[in-house]
């Protein structure tokens, strides 16, 4: 009766908004109707690879009130029929993996090979939580009264909504529509508005998948309807829950707005993560460490090393092997196979950069490899040099500003007091990382570090079965892992 009742509830409304060389066809599915169109730029070469509808406020409320109606049925359903539909997109996305690559580079520029990796990445939330899901257990209690008995059950949220930023543009959908999901939540999406079509891809494979009308929304919009849409969201009595991945400003302006309504959040926001690499730690390790940690995505991670502290002992070899290492770096389209480094996503990006590299030369910051924007004729896009700077000092921006950017500020430390207290001075607390081979070491310093996730040699953190979250300004809440699950569950206590 359930599959039955999803099958009839099927959406009616589709417009195709770009097609990939496959054939793969990406819709706008939400049945709205956008006075104005949002362009989508490639960030590589500058040019117009999609229109998609550009929502409001208005059309938030509507979305609203359909997520409320398709939440009755859909969280009448059972676990294991929420979970088939699940395993369903992450088959879906399987057999499409090359398409969703595609979309991510196209509007991302982010380099072929990683954007399949976010695929991969993203598919295994679906398939995570598609079995975590079950598993969402109650208790009986023990009873303190002869004529009692207690027990409690678990609860999907409600009417949910996820923000979800540009750098990840599928795989922070993944993160937050999978656990919504199968609890018995529905889920309405603002992407980024640089990244807007891997957002409607994830729509387009729910409907694929038989994702009832309503269960799952994206609403893409401009940078001058973002505001009111996330207001519209905050505002709402009947949106129970939102999760936010991006800067820290906009989340404290979320949580803010949120306060009306008392409505439960997830926040992932701003990083200002410390390297630490130790006078016993194995330089080459370390190095290709940092490479990963620092220039996946050509630094725009919300997890990327920022500050890079180094025992005094062992920095000119350290900066002599990260420097060879970052010689192997090649910029280009994201559609090149031997493309590493793909463009910033904007014009303000590069200009961040900038800024970034003055501030250290100003500082007596020393530029040994790039330090200025790398755009072409053949691709005129938000190209930046792959950057290394060494005597890097406590009074340059990056202390106290995340770079979001391909550039590596080299700093020395003597101590191992002295790497913790400057590791630890900034209100972020997102993710860090240790290289030493001490394992006394690690696991001290591990405590010490003021941070909601540590990398112990090791420069690659995420993953579906583990939680990702801060503390601090960087965030409250945890996604993956089945700590995950709990941010869209509520638990009801049963006294008979």
């Amino acid at each position: 009766l359930g599959l039955q009742m999803m099958r009839c509830a099927r959406r009616t409304f589709s417009t195709g908004v770009y097609r990939t060389p496959n054939g793969f066809e990406v819709k706008s599915l939400t049945a709205e109707n956008a006075k104005t169109q949002l362009e989508v730029l490639d960030p590589a070469n500058l040019q117009k690879i999609a229109n998609v509808p550009d929502f409001t406020a208005e059309n938030t409320t509507s979305a609203i009130e359909r997520a409320s109606q398709a939440f009755k049925s859909w969280s009448a359903l059972t676990v294991h029929e929420r979970a088939g539909k699940l395993l369903e997109m992450n088959a879906l996305m399987s057999k499409h993996r090359e398409d969703l690559a595609h979309v991510i580079t196209a509007e991302c520029g982010k380099p072929s090979k990683e954007a399949l990796g976010e695929v991969l990445y993203s598919m295994g939330f679906f398939s995570w939580f598609a079995e975590e899901g079950k598993r969402a257990y109650g208790d009986v209690i023990p009873t303190n009264s002869e004529s009692k008995r207690m027990l409690t059950f678990r609860q999907p949220v409600g009417v949910c909504a996820a923000i979800t930023p540009w750098n990840f543009p599928l795989a922070m959908i993944a993160r937050k529509v999978a656990p919504a999901l199968v609890t018995g939540c529905t889920m309405i999406v603002k992407p980024a508005e640089d990244t807007p079509l891997s957002a409607l891809a994830i729509e387009t494979i729910a409907d694929m998948a038989g994702i009832p009308e309503g269960v799952l929304q994206v609403l893409p919009s401009s940078r001058t309807h973002s505001a009111e849409i996330g207001s519209a969201l905050c505002s709402s009595d009947i949106v129970r829950k939102l999760s936010f991945t991006g800067s820290t400003n906009v989340g404290k302006i979320l949580y803010e707005q949120s306060a009306s309504t008392v409505k439960r959040l997830s926040l992932e926001l701003g990083g200002n993560a410390p390297f630490i690499v130790f006078d016993d730690a194995d330089i080459q390790q370390a190095a290709k460490g940092l490479l990963l940690a620092k220039f996946r995505n050509s630094g725009q991670t919300c997890i990327c090393a920022n500050r890079v502290l180094v025992h005094e002992k062992i920095y000119e070899e350290f900066a002599d092997a990260l420097a060879k290492e970052m010689k192997t770096l090649k910029m280009g389209h994201g559609f090149f196979e031997e493309t590493t480094q793909g463009p910033l996503i904007n014009k303000q990006s590069v200009e961040k950069a900038i800024r970034h590299v003055a501030s250290a030369v100003e500082a007596g910051g020393d530029v040994i490899l790039g330090g200025k924007p790398a755009s072409t004729e053949e691709l005129p896009g938000f190209f930046f040099e792959p950057t290394l700077i060494t005597n890097a000092s406590k009074d340059m921006i990056h202390n106290v500003e995340e770079t979001f950017g391909p550039i590596a500020f080299l700093m020395s430390f003597d101590k191992e007091e002295e790497a913790i207290s400057i590791a630890n001075n900034t209100n972020a607390g997102l993710a860090g990382y240790v290289y030493t081979k001490d394992v006394n070491r690690a696991f001290r310093v591990t405590e010490a570090l003021q941070y909601g996730m540590v990398g112990v040699n090791e420069g690659g953190i995420s993953t579906e079965i583990a939680p990702f979250g801060g503390v601090k300004e960087s965030g409250m809440g945890r996604e993956g892992g089945h700590e995950g699950l709990d941010e869209y569950l509520d638990t009801k206590y049963m006294c008979l």
